[in-house]
């Protein structure tokens, strides 16, 4: 798993979010791409993906701060801005900065591709093209609600609450019965994650539990503000733009309408497609990705 690639933490200095120390992987030649994971996993779901990109990208596989081993502050901050998608986009271009690139091309699953749209939106000259994995923007999900969405989505209703309802109720059962039930949520198996299955449950302490709570807590408070900003002021995505999502998945099955969706919040024409698999893309289709990964980057 990520052979020939070195493993390494850095040191983000407080750019207004907070201190925090991010773990990645990085290797591989050719230009720079960075690759961002969801909840509640880490870098190493790319890890089916990344032998086929390292001899035409230089690749960086990073944590999210407070997710994986990477740790972020202890305190949310107000409105919880230290665990929002603008803190962790200016923890990864710092990261790609101090690796010595001034722009690059990045794909994010999940938190990471929340992540990976406010790159977009607050570094636009940096984000060369970006691919999205299996999400709606967070605005459209905070405006539109449906049913099924919340039904499906306890997690994000959970987490959200105030401090320390959650992370107590998360850290009263044991990491891997949450991980089994939360991986496994839309009825799927577990076998896309055998082989990095022990390392989820290995990371999943109090420390990631209080660092995602945050990050869910900011979802509808600081980051919609900043989304709501944006879209006011018609500040969309301006690089190419891959949105890929699992058919299967909730973005798939609840919302619909994904490509056009996506179209409203960007200034370039939506490429993308839904894939026959559930939520977790680069882990259930790698081979798939991959294509995608040549074809669009």
């Amino acid at each position: 798993m990520f052979s020939g690639f070195k493993k390494d933490l850095i040191t983000i200095k407080d750019q207004g979010f907070g201190k925090a120390n991010i773990v990645f992987r990085h290797g591989g030649k050719g230009e720079p791409l960075l690759l961002l994971h969801g909840n509640p996993m880490s870098h190493v779901t790319w890890h089916k993906v990344v032998d086929d990109l390292k001899s035409r990208f230089y690749v960086v596989a990073s944590d999210l701060r407070g997710y994986g081993e990477s740790i972020g502050p202890e305190d949310g901050g107000e409105n919880h801005i230290n665990y929002s998608f603008r803190a962790m986009a200016s923890d990864q271009t710092y990261l790609m900065k101090e690796l010595g690139f001034d722009d690059f091309k990045v794909v994010g699953h999940d938190r990471g591709a929340r992540t990976s749209h406010r790159m977009c939106l607050d570094y636009p000259d940096k984000i060369l093209k970006v691919g999205i994995f299996d999400i709606m923007p967070n605005r459209h999900i905070w405006t539109v609600q449906k049913k099924n969405w919340a039904m499906t989505k306890w997690h994000w209703l959970l987490m959200m609450q105030p401090y320390d309802l959650p992370e107590k109720l998360l850290s009263s059962v044991s990491a891997k019965y949450y991980m089994q039930k939360k991986l496994s949520k839309r009825g799927s198996s577990l076998e896309f994650c055998k082989d990095t299955f022990d390392e989820y449950v290995r990371c999943f302490n109090f420390k990631t539990i209080r660092a995602s709570c945050e990050d869910y807590r900011a979802s509808p408070s600081c980051d919609l503000e900043h989304d709501n900003k944006d879209f006011e002021n018609n500040n969309k995505i301006k690089c190419p733009i891959l949105v890929l999502w699992g058919e299967k998945s909730d973005t798939g099955k609840i919302w619909g309408d994904v490509l056009n969706v996506w179209q409203q919040y960007s200034h370039q024409k939506v490429t993308g497609e839904g894939l026959d698999c559930g939520h977790y893309l680069q882990e259930e289709k790698p081979e798939k990705i991959t294509e995608w990964f040549y074809k669009f980057l």
